[in-house]
């Protein structure tokens, strides 16, 4: 076969309910843009179409065959790998992306969030639509995923053996540590970090940060308060305890909401627009794109009232609400924020 390129692909272990429906999967080593002969060995091992995005079930022998084309073809750190996952429990499977198209299956779906938690593709660069609707609702326990309709049977066998089945979360999505940890980051409270974040290099996640799917860090970055879906922080950039950012899935529509570098949002702040590099946010103040602002010169002097999207890519500006008269008001800075290096640079 000749070398075939693809968007990506990956080899992982999936886990099945009742009704044999794959509900979740671990791929340790995902891959974004894979050398084409690694993807030949694996479609033809696996009789994969080279016209469509596929997944399969591996078994016995087919891994076999496969791990035993990959080593012959250079690639002996995969072949390992898959040698391992077929001697162990659970499912191995393949899944092969030839093109960026929305995921149709739970493998699929679960592919592309590793790309995005592994650092091999940033936030808004993969299609995931109808995502959510691919994606089952479980428990996520002690012993794993579990279906919902299975947990209750689940709970009393646990019982039965003198054990308790814990129960961590209730959600279509898994925390980001039991798949992947990437490096140079720390994460104080780890599951309110989603699988499918994207945590840049020198990032700290404190206990009140949280940090949805397809958002994330460009790294350096303290986080105390909320990166909702789609968001992403720039470098050197702080988001103050219980504040706030507002995703394209909780009223921000098709706006994307996104925060510069070198820029901090005070505790219990929030924004609803985009805000450029170098600006502050006042605790205490939600700046929705609607939010009317009295625009000062450096010497206090009004220039402007606007609508807060009016702002919008104007860098050095600090936000704040006038304690007198309540009106909201943005002001030059003379400074930006800096981050504390020894915070950051020894995750």
């Amino acid at each position: 076969m000749n070398a075939i390129a693809v968007h990506s692909l990956g080899i992982g272990l999936a886990t099945h309910n009742a009704q044999q429906q794959v509900i979740e999967v671990y791929y340790p080593q995902p891959l974004l843009s894979p050398d084409p002969a690694l993807s030949s060995v694996l479609m033809q091992s696996c009789a994969i179409s080279p016209d469509e995005n596929s997944v399969v079930e591996l078994d016995a022998d087919t891994a076999t065959m496969l791990a035993t084309g990959l080593s012959e073809a250079g690639f002996a750190d995969h072949a390992e790998q898959l040698t391992q996952m077929a001697a162990g429990k659970g499912q191995v499977i393949a899944c092969v992306l030839h093109t960026d198209s929305a995921p149709a299956s739970v493998a699929e779906a679960y592919l592309k969030l590793h790309l995005l938690s592994h650092r091999l593709t940033k936030p808004h660069s993969l299609n995931l639509d109808g995502m959510f609707a691919v994606l089952h609702n479980l428990a996520w326990t002690s012993e794993g995923a579990i279906d919902l309709d299975e947990l209750p049977q689940r709970q009393l066998s646990a019982r039965l053996r003198g054990e308790i089945l814990e129960v961590a979360s209730v959600d279509k999505f898994p925390k980001m540590t039991n798949y992947v940890v990437p490096a140079g980051v720390r994460i104080a409270h780890t599951a309110r970090v989603r699988l499918g974040a994207y945590l840049g290099a020198g990032t700290t996640v404190m206990h009140e940060g949280f940090v949805n799917f397809n958002a994330g860090t460009e790294g350096p970055a303290m986080i105390e308060g909320r990166i909702s879906a789609g968001v992403m922080i720039g470098a050197n950039s702080d988001l103050g305890g219980g504040c706030s950012t507002m995703g394209t899935l909780s009223g921000g529509g098709t706006e994307i909401i996104s925060v510069g570098e070198n820029c901090l949002i005070g505790a219990n702040a929030g924004i609803g627009i985009p805000l450029a590099n170098g600006c502050t946010v006042e605790a205490g103040l939600y700046l929705t794109a609607g939010t009317k602002l009295n625009v000062l010169a450096h010497d206090g002097a009004l220039q402007k009232t606007v609508k807060a999207k009016e702002m919008v890519g104007v860098e050095g500006l600090l936000y704040r609400r006038n304690s007198l008269t309540g009106t909201v008001e943005c002001v030059p800075l003379k400074s930006s924020i800096s981050l504390n290096d020894d915070l950051h640079s020894h995750n």
